[in-house]
């Protein structure tokens, strides 16, 4: 069985659930177009979502005509709500953990995650699991925090301010040294996994994928401008990476 992660702790999940009910958050602002531009015809495909969350792009893919979406997920506490608020007729929800996929027997036409595979201790076992549960030509997108932003340690502050506390630029620091990192967002102990750019696309080619497309995420400066207490007033450092894999 899988074990319980970050997002069913009760002080975790609703600051996430509080975020993501806010109009302008980074998920539906930022990474959620950039992710949905880089999909393909998701009309009659069968789909797997892993770490499908609350379940808003199992529901996005069920509106674009798949055939079937399974969303697989690790927390109860997420599941419980897509399956409340985002069901559909053709929308299955599971919980499994991503370390587990081998045990699925179906393969599927495009495979996605949102934001998910920070939390994967074994990128490449990840995407060789991964790559086995496609169809020839099957396509795998997926969005990551940017290794510019997973780099993060706790152990500084992420951002230059100036004396007023308003942010100037990022600051860098141990990108090239990988693994775990942990640090306080909300709960202590608030964990995930950090891997150089090089790293990511290595994984991704020894896999077996040809890399179709990448994209960084930016913050548009109009958005950051009209919303400076969440995104700060940094514009140029991309918070999220996205590839477009075919195999």
């Amino acid at each position: 069985m899988a074990q319980q992660n970050i997002y069913d702790n009760d002080a975790f999940y609703e600051n996430f659930k509080s975020l993501r009910s806010d109009e302008i958050n980074f998920n539906d602002i930022i990474e959620t177009p950039i992710l949905s531009a880089m999909l393909p015809d998701m009309k009659g495909k069968k789909i797997l979502d892993i770490g499908c969350g609350m379940g808003q792009h199992a529901m996005q893919y069920s509106n674009a005509g798949a055939a079937s979406v399974l969303g697989i997920d690790i927390s109860e506490k997420m599941l419980g709500y897509a399956r409340d608020k985002n069901s559909a007729d053709n929308i299955t929800y599971r919980r499994l953990a991503f370390e587990d996929l081998n045990r699925l027997d179906e393969r599927f036409d495009v495979i996605t995650s949102s934001l998910a595979f920070d939390y994967s201790e074994d990128f490449g076992k990840l995407l060789r699991d991964i790559f086995a549960l496609l169809n020839d030509g099957g396509y795998l997108v997926f969005s990551m925090s940017h290794p510019i932003s997973t780099a993060y340690d706790g152990t500084y502050d992420r951002y230059t301010r100036t004396q007023d506390g308003v942010r100037l630029y990022a600051n860098l620091h141990n990108y090239i040294i990988e693994g775990e990192r942990h640090f306080k967002w909300v709960v202590d102990n608030y964990e995930v996994y950090h891997r150089k750019i090089s790293t990511l696309i290595n994984c991704i080619a020894s896999a077996g994928f040809i890399i179709e497309e990448c994209q960084e995420s930016m913050v548009p400066e109009d958005i950051a401008n009209e919303h400076p207490d969440k995104f700060g007033g940094v514009v140029h450092q991309p918070d999220f990476i996205f590839f477009k894999c075919r195999k």
